[in-house]
């Protein structure tokens, strides 16, 4: 065996174009010294482990889709790139994976640093002109949760106020006074809090993981999931803002709040795409007043009432704000009703008309007690009938096949090759670092923005050759 002595540095072992030298090079982490500073003593113990190198150690992970800790330290001691970008010799021993997880268990204040990294890689997205906020599109994809099915077990629902709660306050005395004007009368302040959707009173819950959510969605595998919502700017496919939650909370329900985050401290927002789970009415109402146009899949009506004459027999009067039934009379407006969920216009009959009316049967339940037929749209309805009214121009199939191509291309990218598929800790703190750090690593990785523009310019000529998108 012939040995041989070579004089070289481990900057003469890493290409000069290579991928990590412009990651370098253009992200600056400076600020994870600021952030640390108070979790570190200057005065006792042995000197640490840089903070910046455990920051960019598991962003190593998340850029080249390495799943575990364990198989990032792997990696790290036989690559030289990697080495180099941490700042390790080739005679320095790479940090072990378990240090990571004492700095989570003694540390937990650690995991601030990611959401901080995520709006800094963005922050610089938006000087470097990569983000406009011309369209920006929201959507969630599913992470499956270190638990398994056998693991979960029935627990009843606290009764607590719905997710708008606070939103719906304002509009309700606003409406009140509407109702004022239109009917001369006003109803009393509430003064009960709303009581919860009656028709979920118990859910699943998994022993191992209890932050994570039981997920029932038609084409999915059922089990423990966390959702990340993200929404992603349509010009580079630049990721602005993720949120994670357990896996039976609903898409509408972080909407606003992720979309007026961004609005407000990333970029203004100009118009913004969705699919039909987020075509409630509230989101028309706000988006409007933020000056933010709405692009949205309009959301199937389903009439569940169990009589023969449904919603659809019954023409509205906008002159005489008034519902006209199909033997000609009138439901007048009665109140503004709440629920836990929204605000709805009630229109009522007038008990003498329904007793006299030869369809009474196929209009009223054998159960009903009221004695006359109501009727409700909800108190957004006017603001969701303006948008939906252009949904068939241009522009608006436009803006809904881009959120379709970035929302769905980033996700492929992201579970291909991003390690969104799972999620391997338990919580919800550790889901939203793990997604974070995945978007994180999209925004930077430049090959994951050339696989999305490649599926969208692959379904653009689809959708132009189909035209059913």
């Amino acid at each position: 065996m012939q040995l041989k002595y070579h004089m070289v540095t481990i900057e003469d072992l890493v290409p000069a174009g290579h991928f990590l030298r412009k990651l370098e090079a253009v992200v600056d982490l400076s600020f994870v010294y600021e952030e640390m500073a108070h979790l570190y003593s200057r005065r006792y113990g042995r000197p640490p482990i840089d903070p910046v190198v455990m920051v960019k150690y598991l962003l190593l992970g998340f850029l080249y889709g390495i799943p575990s800790e364990r198989q990032i330290e792997v990696r790290c001691a036989d690559s030289n790139a990697f080495r180099w970008y941490l700042g390790i010799d080739l005679d320095e021993r790479v940090p072990d994976y378990s240090t990571i997880s004492q700095l989570r268990r003694r540390k937990p204040t650690f995991r601030k640093v990611f959401r901080r990294l995520f709006e800094e890689v963005v922050r610089q997205c938006v000087e470097k002109g990569l983000v406009s906020g011309k369209l920006v599109a929201t959507d969630s994809t599913h992470v499956k949760a270190n638990a398994s099915r056998a693991s979960e077990y029935l627990v009843e629902v606290q009764e607590e106020p719905g997710a708008y709660w606070e939103r719906l306050d304002r509009y309700e005395e606003e409406g009140l006074a509407e109702l004022e004007r239109r009917t001369g009368k006003r109803r009393k302040k509430r003064t009960k809090q709303i009581k919860r959707d009656r028709r979920r009173t118990h859910k699943r819950v998994s022993r191992t993981d209890p932050e994570a959510g039981h997920m029932k969605r038609p084409g999915k595998s059922r089990g423990q999931y966390y959702l990340s919502h993200q929404t992603t700017d349509t010009d580079r496919g630049i990721i602005t803002g993720v949120t994670v939650t357990p896996g039976d909370v609903y898409d509408s329900v972080p909407y606003l709040e992720q979309l007026e985050h961004i609005h407000r401290n990333v970029i203004p927002v100009q118009a913004a795409a969705a699919d039909s789970a987020y075509d409630f009415p509230l989101a028309h109402r706000v988006l409007e007043e933020q000056g933010i146009t709405f692009f949205v899949q309009p959301q199937a009506a389903h009439d569940r009432t169990n009589v023969e004459l449904k919603r659809d027999a019954f023409s509205y009067d906008m002159e005489q704000d008034a519902y006209i039934c199909p033997t000609g009379k009138q439901l007048r407006l009665n109140t503004l009703h709440r629920s836990a969920s929204g605000l709805y216009w009630l229109y009522q009959a007038d008990k003498r008309d329904c007793q006299s009316c030869p369809l009474r049967e196929k209009c009223l339940s054998e159960n009903d007690r009221r004695g006359a037929r109501k009727l409700e749209h909800s108190y957004f309805a006017s603001e969701r009938q303006r948008h939906l009214a252009h949904r068939h121009d241009a522009d608006y199939k436009d803006a809904l096949k881009k959120r379709q191509i970035w929302c769905e291309g980033t996700f492929a990218a992201q579970k291909w090759g991003h390690n969104l598929t799972r999620v391997l800790r338990r919580g919800l703190g550790a889901a939203e670092d793990h997604c974070l750090l995945s978007a994180t690593a999209l925004n930077l990785n430049m090959r994951g923005t050339v696989i999305i523009i490649k599926v969208w310019r692959h379904m653009k000529v689809l959708c132009e050759e189909t035209d059913k998108i």
